[in-house]
């Protein structure tokens, strides 16, 4: 069977290269998010709804990180936010 065969360069492209790379981040985001109510809630440290869609929400691996370090010895969700982070 000839033929020609399929142009596969976007996939070898940099804005390829980019969106998986931001995918990969997204994934890591969410994953983070949920260890940081996992962890509150096995602390049985209540996450309000709005708080719970403001952790679901964020993105910023760095902020994350601060807050999951944070929930390690919270015992409110005002303490994992922390006083500069609130708003």
């Amino acid at each position: 069977m000839g033929g020609t065969s399929p142009d596969l360069s976007f996939f070898q492209s940099q804005t390829a290269q980019n969106l998986r790379a931001e995918g990969r981040e997204e994934g890591v985001a969410a994953t983070r998010a949920e260890d940081i109510l996992l962890l509150l809630g096995d602390r049985g440290v209540e996450v309000p709804e709005e708080a719970r869609e403001r952790i679901l929400g964020c993105q910023d691996l760095g902020v994350l990180g601060v807050w999951f370090r944070r929930a390690i010895t919270a015992v409110s969700v005002a303490e994992v936010f922390g006083a500069s982070d609130a708003g």
